[in-house]
Parts: structure tokens; sequence; C-alpha cells
């Protein structure tokens, strides 16, 4: 790494720390999902909305051409934080549904009898293209303000046509990585979940394969069973789709073993897993993306996490923000639920939602660390040390984002 020679640069200077996961490998597992090199008053150099060389402030090197300046002092800078798991398009909100869950409703409860998904397809159908653009803005600032710099979102409130393209678009158009989820639930116009997938099969997957980049189902008592998802993920996979799944939140009906029969990115949730799950997915290629915000929020147990990394899976961590189940879109306070509900460390849960994040959306190789040739996103935290990520419960942490190579408006 040489960080020097002519053109406009972004320099971060002074910083009290520099964290980012070590190595060069992507998927973390294991006792690899801890290390983390750590730089002490440190820089970070980007150029053209990359990284060009991160190191000790002594080691910096004149640098000549213009270069703009950040002061880091009393600030730690780590990789930009990666969202591998949101519902971000919709509209209206399930605030009601929270009070009456609150006193006593269950979530399976409150879905059986019209609310839940349903409450918010509703509201998502009524919106209007324009409606749900601004929601993904609005939410993507949320992010933003967070720490994430990448964000997942899927489909799945519109379970029609025109509502689920609508709601890929928005994404893509917000910057988005947009997953199909047109297997999330079957709308009250169907009979069943069978005549539901033959129109999506046929009516909106070979438009949906054109705007999304994976394909999502939700495997579960009252959604789509292993068969029905088997069918519809096949489908999608012929059309260029990667795969991913909804699974074991509730109860386990086979998803895992289904996810990796069809060499799927991940399964998303895992509060049910048992022994036999844990282990399969320890041997194979398959991430576990675990949603702690979604388990608290519906006082559900948490996802077998030590056990995962234990056995050598991939774990990757999301927030599964959506208006019903996970009304939430901080990964630090993710990363704080890491730590204390699902007993990862600090370093794990950084790994987690960076490297291994990246890698369930297909970019390990320039998302994820601070080490030169990656996009210069970069979050700077107002702490003395990296971890206030984790040890700060809730805190407002995020005090300047750097999104390829440039400041971020976070108003």
């Amino acid at each position: 790494m040489n960080p020097t020679g002519g053109g406009r640069r972004l320099l971060v200077r002074d910083l009290e720390q520099l964290a980012t996961p070590a190595g060069t490998s992507a998927p973390l597992r294991g006792g690899e999902l801890a290390e983390v090199n750590v730089i002490e008053d440190a820089y970070a150099l980007c150029a053209g909305g990359s990284i060009e060389g991160v190191g000790r402030m002594r080691d910096l090197p004149r640098l000549d051409g213009e270069v703009e300046e950040i002061d880091g002092r009393g600030l730690c800078a780590i990789p930009g934080l990666v969202d591998c798991h949101t519902h971000a398009c919709f509209a209206g909100d399930r605030v009601e549904e929270f009070a009456l869950r609150a006193s006593g409703a269950s979530y399976e409860e409150l879905h059986a009898a019209g609310g839940g998904i349903m409450s918010t397809v509703r509201a998502t159908r009524a919106a209007g293209p324009d409606e749900l653009a601004a929601a993904v803005c609005k939410h993507r600032r949320w992010m933003l303000r967070a720490g994430t710099t990448t964000f997942e979102s899927k489909s799945g409130y519109g379970l029609d046509r025109d509502t689920e393209l609508a709601s890929l678009q928005a994404i893509r158009n917000e910057g988005g990585i947009p997953t199909w989820l047109g297997a999330h639930a079957v709308p009250p116009e169907y009979d069943d979940a069978d005549a539901y997938l033959d129109f999506i099969l046929t009516e909106v997957l070979p438009d949906a394969a054109g705007l999304a980049e994976a394909a999502d189902v939700f495997v579960e008592r009252g959604a789509f069973d292993a068969g029905q998802a088997r069918r519809y993920l096949s489908a999608c996979a012929d059309a260029g789709l990667a795969l991913r799944l909804h699974a074991d939140q509730f109860t386990e009906q086979g998803a895992v073993a289904l996810a990796i029969e069809l060499g799927a990115r991940s399964v998303d949730h895992l509060e049910a897993t048992g022994a036999e799950g844990v282990a399969a997915l320890g041997a194979s290629d398959v991430a576990a993306v675990l949603l702690p915000a979604s388990a608290l929020f519906l006082a559900r147990p948490m996802p077998p996490a030590r056990a995962l990394v234990e056995a050598g899976a991939i774990v990757a961590l999301a927030t599964d923000f959506n208006p019903g189940s996970a009304f939430c879109e901080s990964l630090p306070l993710v990363c704080s639920l890491a730590a204390t509900q699902l007993k990862l460390s600090p370093a794990e849960a950084l790994a987690a939602c960076t490297v291994n994040a990246a890698h369930v959306l297909g970019r390990s190789k320039r998302l994820g660390r601070l080490a030169s040739g990656y996009d210069a996103d970069i979050v700077l935290l107002d702490a003395p040390d990296w971890r206030y990520l984790a040890y700060h419960l809730g805190g407002n942490l995020v005090t300047n984002i750097i999104l390829q190579g440039e400041l971020a408006e976070l108003g």
C-alpha cells in the first residue's frame, strides 16, 4: 500500500481506533469470526470511492494533490454496516397491533384474525408507487443514521403484480438490494397457497426476476410448507435469482434441509432451530442470518447463535426491520442484543454484520472491511473504543458516515 500521488482524496486522520474484521477471506466461521484488527492512532485514506489505505498516523506518508481531511480525534472507525435482511418497503404502521400484543395477544393470533402481514398488505397496496418510494427513502435515512451503508430489502407487502414490482423498483431506486418475497403470505383473494403460487410464478416472476437479485419465501405454519417453498424457489432459481428462506421462526418445517438441498444463500430467523438443524448448517455453505430484534420484539426464544458458531456455521446478523415484528432499523442495537442475548462477542457481532452480511448479499469482495481496495464506506463512532458499538445499548454513537468516499448527509 502506497497512499501517495495526485488526485483528490479524503483522509480521516488521528482516529482513536480503526477496527476491521481480520484477514481477506469470506465468509468467516468459527474462531475467525472473532478476529478483529485494531489500529490505534489510525488513519483511513479514500480515493475514487475506494479505500486506498489504512494504518497508523506515524506511517502516513506525504500526500500530494488535493486532500480533504476529517479530524478523527476521539472517534473510532469501523466498516460500514451491512443489513442483509430488512422489509423496508411498506406503508402504514402496526402500532395498534403492537399495543394489543403488549396486552397479551400473540403474533400468530393477530395474523389469524386478519392482522399481521395482511394489515400491512392492505396499506401497501393502497399506497401507490410514489408513496412506496417515499417510504423506502425515509427508512433508508433511518438506517443510514444508525450506521447502515448497505441494505437489502424485500418486497412481500403487495402480494399482487403491480405492488410487488413497484416495491422492488422503489428499493432499487434508493440504492437497496432487492429481494422478491413473493411468497410471504397468501392474500385473501386466493383460496390456497398453491393457487397463489400458480399466479405469482406465471404473472409476476418474469418481471420480478429483472428487478430483484434474490427470492425469499416464508416457510411456516399458516404460510408455505416445504413442498410449496421448493416449487417457488426452484422456479426462481431457474429465472436466475439467488435463494433465501425465512426459516424456523415459530416452528421447524423442514426449511433448513430444503435450503441446503437447493444451495440457498441463507436461512433467516432460526428461533426454533434444534440441534439437528444447527449441525446441518455447520456442515453447509448456507448462512444463518440471525434476527435478535425480532425475537425480542415478539418475546420469542433467541436463535442458537453460540451453538451455530461452535458448529462452524456461517453466522450473520440483521435487523429484520419491518412494521410488525421488528420495528428497529439499528444494527448497533442488534450488536448489543447479540452480545447480551446471543452470547456473541463484540468482535463476532461486528464480523456478522459486516463481512458475513456482505457475503449473504454476494458483495464480500468489496464490502465489510476497512482495507485497501474495498468500498470507502466508513462509520465513525463517537467513542473511545470500537466495542462501544455493542456496549452502548441504544446509544447514539454514529457521528459521521463516509459513503463511497464522500461524507454523507445524515439529516
